[in-house]
């Protein structure tokens, strides 16, 4: 694919590869033009990482596999599944970086466009409709995703971009279908992002507007292991709440807006608490 750049983007690119280490890198081209560099050394998986972790959350059933981390792979193994990540979106339809280069433990891929978040950031202030409405594409993106059989891994409004040209899906790095099924995956997928409209949403209706986004297009398989998992994780909450009253995080403020919202819709959907529980333990 070096064929889409000239010498000089062509010098650019390989003093880039050369010049640094960073993990990420965006590389400037003639024309306004970018691309990315993506190294994978070091990469490690963003859930879970502890053994002791891991067995806790096992103790929780079949479904507590959804917090599970993907395999630790090498360098170029992680650049390989990446790899065949963004191929395998690109044949479904979607839009996604094209892979410009490959090193043994990197990627150079095209420029997409600004990514969600950064728009999301600047409409705040501005337009408090059009952010939250941003919010809601991600959700429905998501779904048509999970309706072609696919998952992203690790949804967030910053691995989504957006321009004239369409909705894009970036940072496929985690594989979680290679530690759990696809149904689990995808509502782990869900509930990840939810994590993100739950906290970010400038008005409630967002919340109820994003599930219903989701579920436009969502495998009903999906629903179902979303349906199984909201309960296991409510059972945190209290937990959760306990240590919001010891100190402020971020991220526990999230975990409680998106599960405590999620596990009242589960309710509401099964009033007489018939979520089928372990249905995905294969």
């Amino acid at each position: 694919m070096l064929q889409e750049l000239d010498d000089t983007d062509v010098e650019r690119m390989l003093a880039a590869l050369a010049g640094s280490s960073k993990r990420v890198q965006r590389v400037a081209l003639s024309g306004g033009r970018a691309l990315w560099i993506k190294r994978y050394e070091g990469l490690t998986p963003s859930l879970l990482r502890g053994t002791m972790l891991r067995r806790l959350a096992a103790r929780l059933g079949p479904n507590a596999r959804m917090l599970a981390p993907s395999p630790r792979l090498s360098a170029e193994a992680s650049a390989q599944g990446e790899k065949r990540r963004i191929e395998a979106l690109a044949a479904a339809g979607f839009r996604v970086p094209r892979i410009l280069y490959q090193g043994p433990a990197a990627l150079v891929l095209s420029d997409l466009g600004p990514n969600v978040l950064a728009l999301m950031k600047a409409l705040s202030p501005v337009d408090p409709q059009g952010h939250d409405a941003l919010l809601v594409r991600c959700a429905r993106e998501l779904g048509r995703l999970h309706a072609a059989g696919l998952c992203h891994g690790r949804p967030h409004p910053r691995d989504f971009a957006l321009d004239s040209q369409g909705f894009g899906f970036l940072d496929l790095e985690e594989d979680p279908a290679a530690v759990m099924p696809m149904p689990l995956a995808q509502a782990r997928d869900f509930w990840l992002l939810f994590l993100q409209v739950a906290s970010r949403a400038l008005a409630r209706e967002t919340l109820e507007q994003a599930l219903a986004a989701w579920r436009e297009n969502r495998p009903n398989a999906a629903e179902t292991a979303l349906d199984d998992i909201i309960p296991m994780l409510a059972r945190f909450l209290p937990l959760a709440r306990f240590a919001l009253r010891l100190r402020r995080g971020a991220d526990i403020d999230r975990f409680i807006l998106a599960t405590d919202y999620l596990r009242s819709a589960v309710l509401l959907a099964h009033p007489h608490g018939q979520t089928g529980q372990n249905r995905f333990t294969t």
